[in-house]
C-alpha cells in the first residue's frame, strides 16, 4: 500500500511540475520578443550584468530625452541659420545693387550701368538713338542651351517689360525649355542677319522699320526674337517666297515637325501671349515666326 502511495505522489508532483512550467512559459516574454519591441534597450540588457539593468534603462531614457531635444535645437539652429543666410545675401545684394529688382535668384534687372551703356553706344544704340538710357533696362536670366547645360543670359530691352521678361524666362528655365543661347545684338556688331544666323536670342536694337521713318518694336525694345533660325520671318514679293535669315528654308514650312518650332502649342508661344504679348506667326501679310511684341504705353 505505501508503495502505491509513494507512486502516486511522484505522479503528482510530476503533473503539477509541469503546469508551473506551462504557465511560465505562457505568461513570460522571451528576449527575442522584447528584442522586437525594445532593440536597444534588450541589446544593453543583453551585454549588461544584471545588477546595471535597472541603472541601464534609466541611461537609455534620459539619452533619448536628450537626442530629442538636441534635434530640436539643431533643426531650429539650421532654418534660423538658413533664414539668416538668406536674409543676408538679400540685403549685401540690395546694397550692392539698390536698384535692382530680383524676381528670382539670378533672374533680375535693373537700369542700365555705365560700363553697359559704353559698350552699346555706337552699335545697337545708333547715335541718333532717340531713347533715353533710362527708358532701357538690363535683364539677366538663366536658361538651358542645346546642349543641355544652363547658362546666363543678357537682354537688354524696355523697362516695360522687364518684368514679364524674367518671369517668362524663369518659367521657360524651369520646364527645362532649350534656347540656343542669348546674347546682346552687339556681340554681332547689332548686325540682325548675323544674329538671326547664328540663332541668337535678342531684344533691344534700334532701327526703323524698312521703307519709314517709324521706330521699330525692336528699336524700342519691346520685341524679342526666340530661337530665330528655327523660327524664320517668311515674306512675299511677287509671289515669290523669302525667307530670313538665309539657309532657314527648310523651317519655313509651319506644318512639318522639328525641334525647336514655336507654334500656339508651344510653351513659349503660350507665356508670352499670357503676359500680353503678340506673336508674328499670326501676322497675315508676313510670317515673323520668332518675334514676340508688346505694345505698351512707351510705344
Amino acid at each position: 500500500m505505501k508503495k502505491y502511495m509513494k507512486f502516486a505522489g511522484a505522479v503528482i508532483c510530476f503533473i503539477l511540475l509541469c503546469a508551473c512550467a506551462f504557465i511560465i512559459s505562457h505568461n513570460s516574454e522571451t528576449l527575442s520578443d522584447y528584442a522586437k519591441k525594445e532593440p536597444e534597450i534588450a541589446y544593453r540588457e543583453q551585454n549588461t550584468p544584471k545588477a546595471d539593468a535597472d541603472e541601464t534603462q534609466e541611461t537609455v531614457a534620459a539619452e533619448t530625452e536628450r537626442d530629442l531635444i538636441n534635434d530640436i535645437s539643431v533643426t531650429k539652429t539650421t532654418i534660423e541659420a538658413g533664414a539668416a543666410g538668406e536674409n543676408g545675401e538679400e540685403m549685401n545684394e540690395l546694397n550692392l545693387y539698390p536698384d535692382r529688382t530680383v524676381y528670382q535668384p539670378d533672374f533680375y534687372y535693373e537700369p542700365l550701368t555705365d560700363d553697359l551703356k559704353n559698350r552699346i553706344t555706337g552699335v545697337s544704340y545708333k547715335e541718333d538713338c532717340p531713347i533715353p538710357y533710362e527708358e532701357l533696362s538690363h535683364v539677366s536670366v538663366l536658361y538651358v542651351n542645346f546642349k543641355g547645360n544652363t547658362s546666363t543670359g543678357d537682354i537688354i530691352c524696355n523697362k516695360a517689360i522687364a518684368q514679364d521678361l524674367v518671369e517668362i524666362f524663369y518659367e521657360l528655365y524651369q520646364a527645362d525649355y532649350q534656347i540656343e543661347q542669348i546674347r546682346l545684338v552687339d556681340e554681332y556688331g547689332a548686325d540682325d542677319l548675323l544674329s538671326m544666323q547664328d540663332n541668337n536670342t535678342s531684344c533691344f536694337n534700334y532701327r526703323t522699320i524698312a521703307g519709314t521713318n517709324r521706330i521699330s518694336m525692336h528699336g524700342r525694345g519691346l520685341a524679342i526674337d526666340i530661337n530665330p533660325f528655327f523660327n524664320p520671318y517668311i515674306t512675299y514679293k511677287n509671289g515669290k517666297q523669302q525667307v530670313s535669315p538665309v539657309g532657314a528654308e527648310s523651317y519655313a514650312d509651319r506644318t512639318q515637325p522639328f525641334a525647336y518650332k514655336i507654334d500656339e502649342n508651344d510653351l513659349c508661344y503660350r507665356l508670352f501671349t499670357e503676359h500680353g504679348f503678340s506673336w508674328g506667326g499670326n501676322w497675315n501679310h508676313s510670317k515673323d515666326y520668332q518675334h514676340f511684341e508688346k505694345k505698351t504705353d512707351a510705344s
